[in-house]
């Protein structure tokens, strides 16, 4: 019996062995079959990528927004090269070539600039279907640039400084104007920066016209001289140099507080704040590549990335506000029409170089 199972059992082995051999084998796959799929694959990656290996050249005026250029690219392929320069001088740079440039997109800074190259033909219309998410106010109603965040304005302290001439930190812009800080104060030109024109216009339509300049003239008495980019006033600050700093109060501002002796105070009575707006230059060479990354930077992805690399109140309304900024009264920030920004900016420097003289010099 036991010789019977074992010869049932070694039959049962080799029919197996037989149907295994019998069954067909898997072709091979043909040259040509791998060069049509590798094909296949390039075209759905062409597909998905059409400008991979374009290159645009940005004017930067937003601190920290270079980290999230790199997510862009490994998304599209499109590289991104860059030069930080402030709104102001890039404006007087347009004007004086005629709004010829080799950058293709505008990106950051004030607004009053982008108004002023909208009037003066600079800038492509192109309203991105990202624009739908966020508010009208924040942008040109035309299309000509749209905001990709909000940047408000306050004072940086350097508490060593004031500890030791005793001073406390101001609490409100009316306080800037008080002698006591004579010398201790440092903040951009407004004819250089953007967010610093923007300060200066936001607190004279909250004050009206009388009460603002007379609220500047006290200020600047207390001001030495102005510097020449809104780069520059917080880590004098930071060094010790001055005891106070007017500045946009972004995660860079407040990331500060961790290495020096320095505090962000946003201002108790009223925040000054203008839109950061991205462009197209009018006569980029790179257009369809240009509103691919304009719409990466309006989505709530490229929001999300842009506010990771520099902490900002962005846009979109659909994107949280950054604890990195501390707590913002939004309540506090100035009712004002940004369009003015725009239309007053020549009469407003030309009032404000009256009033500073040389402590402007550019």
């Amino acid at each position: 019996m036991k010789k019977k199972l074992m010869a049932a059992g070694l039959a049962a082995a080799v029919l197996g062995a037989s149907l295994t051999g019998c069954q067909s084998k898997p072709a091979e796959t043909t040259a040509a079959e791998t060069t049509a799929a590798e094909t296949t694959k390039a075209e759905t990656e062409a597909a998905e990528k059409p400008y991979e290996g374009t290159t645009l050249n940005v004017m930067l005026a937003y601190g920290g927004a270079e980290a999230a250029f790199d997510a862009f690219t490994e998304k599209t392929g499109i590289k991104v090269e860059y030069v930080e320069i402030s709104t102001g001088k890039a404006l007087a740079q347009l004007q004086a070539e005629n709004g010829n440039t080799t950058a293709d997109i505008w990106f950051g800074g004030g607004v009053d600039s982008y108004i002023s190259a909208t009037d003066l033909g600079y800038l492509e219309q192109y309203v991105s279907p990202e624009a739908e998410a966020i508010n009208p106010a924040y942008s040109d109603a035309d299309g000509y640039w749209t905001g990709l965040a909000l940047v408000p304005a306050g004072f940086l302290v350097n508490n060593d400084v004031l500890a030791e001439k005793n001073l406390e930190a101001p609490k409100t812009w009316e306080d800037l104007a008080d002698p006591k800080y004579k010398g201790e104060i440092i903040m951009a030109s407004p004819a250089i920066s953007g967010t610093q024109y923007a300060i200066l216009n936001g607190t004279i339509q909250a004050y009206g016209e009388e009460k603002g300049w007379e609220v500047w003239k006290g200020i600047n008495e207390n001001v030495d001289f102005y510097a020449q980019g809104g780069g520059e006033p917080g880590p004098k600050c930071a060094a010790g140099e001055f005891g106070i700093a007017v500045l946009a109060m972004t995660g860079g501002t407040f990331a500060m507080e961790a290495e020096y002796p320095v505090t962000a105070v946003y201002p108790e009575d009223m925040i000054p704040w203008t839109p950061a707006p991205i462009a197209i230059f009018k006569n980029s060479q790179n257009k369809d590549a240009a509103k691919v990354f304009v719409d990466y930077f309006l989505s709530k992805e490229g929001q999300e990335a842009l506010r990771e690399a520099d902490a900002r109140i962005m846009a979109r309304g659909d994107v949280a506000i950054p604890e990195a900024i501390g707590t913002v009264d939004t309540e506090k920030l100035i009712d004002q029409d940004v369009l003015l920004f725009g239309s007053q900016r020549e009469a407003l420097l030309e009032k404000w170089a009256a009033m500073v003289g040389e402590k402007d010099a550019k």
